[in-house]
């Protein structure tokens, strides 16, 4: 190991959901701005940003991380949804494009707890490579963390028992099960906070949405980061006590923090006592620094 990297400072946790999609060739970079929701081009070789795929009515698919390996690589880490799931639809669009598209189900996705340094050429130290691997900063304002991208036998991993799901909760990082894709557009998800989309950029999937909305200021409804004692079901309604307010998006729960929830709400709905299915859940405000 290079004297300039410290030992990583957690185990690091196997997070089997979260599958990586290559796009390579000359043309990747121009497929990927014409197909996902920010603005890829902007992206530099070293870096990655968070980004959309929408359907053509602006609702979100996928909520995923970018990477930017070099001038004509790109990698795609996909928390929730299945690769060939992600593949098989954008293979339709490619045409005479000079990319190519695959899953790349050689590369396990790995959570960790803590900084972890990476090379000091690293781009604000948000991507960089360990002995072969890569290293994303996922830390927000309340708590550091990243990801580990590297091929089985690289390292040592342990079982996640939900603990990533429920930081990525806190943080405010909506996860879409496959009841929840298709349903939100990316402000009802809030994911200005995360800086996922452009409305500047020129067209996408959904683009004409999403710019119509944010330009005429309807964006109604947001994120809202809800905990109970009980178990909260994906797709509840948020109940103020006289009326639905909202609906659960993605939860979890375990017996030590009790349960976790991410909910699409009005944005004016006040802090009054608010409950799913009869059980009663408290409002807590969501952390920043997220954007990459």
């Amino acid at each position: 190991m290079p004297d300039n990297l410290r030992p990583l400072p957690t185990p690091l946790l196997a997070l089997p959901d979260h599958t990586v999609v290559s796009f390579q060739g000359p043309d990747a970079v121009a497929f990927a701005q014409a197909q996902f929701a920010n603005d890829v081009s902007a992206l530099a070789p070293g870096q990655w940003q968070w980004n959309a795929w929408l359907t053509p009515k602006g609702r979100v698919i996928a909520l995923f991380a970018l990477i930017r390996r070099d001038a004509d690589t790109l990698w795609a880490v996909l928390p929730d949804l299945p690769a060939e799931d992600f593949v098989a639809p954008l293979q339709r669009f490619v045409f005479r494009r000079k990319v190519k598209i695959q899953a790349r189900p050689e590369l396990v996705v790995a959570g960790g707890h803590g900084v972890a340094d990476a090379r000091p050429d690293a781009v604000g130290g948000r991507f960089g490579e360990r002995d072969g691997a890569l290293v994303l900063d996922r830390g927000s304002d309340s708590a550091a963390r990243y990801w580990w991208l590297g091929e089985a036998g690289q390292a040592s991993l342990g079982v996640d028992e939900g603990e990533w799901l429920q930081r990525d909760l806190r943080d405010g990082v909506p996860r879409l099960g496959a009841a929840q894709r298709e349903q939100w557009t990316p402000q009802q998800l809030s994911l200005d906070r995360l800086q996922a989309y452009s409305v500047k950029k020129g067209c996408y999937p959904g683009q004409e949405i999403v710019a119509r909305t944010h330009f005429l200021g309807k964006a109604k409804r947001g994120l809202r980061l809800l905990h109970a004692d009980a178990a909260l079901a994906i797709g509840a309604a948020v109940s103020d006590g006289s009326r639905d307010v909202g609906e659960v998006v993605c939860a979890g729960a375990d017996d030590s923090s009790g349960c976790w929830a991410l909910a699409v709400m009005p944005l004016e709905v006040s802090m009054a006592p608010l409950s799913v299915d009869s059980v009663t859940v408290s409002e807590h405000p969501l952390p920043g620094g997220l954007i990459r």
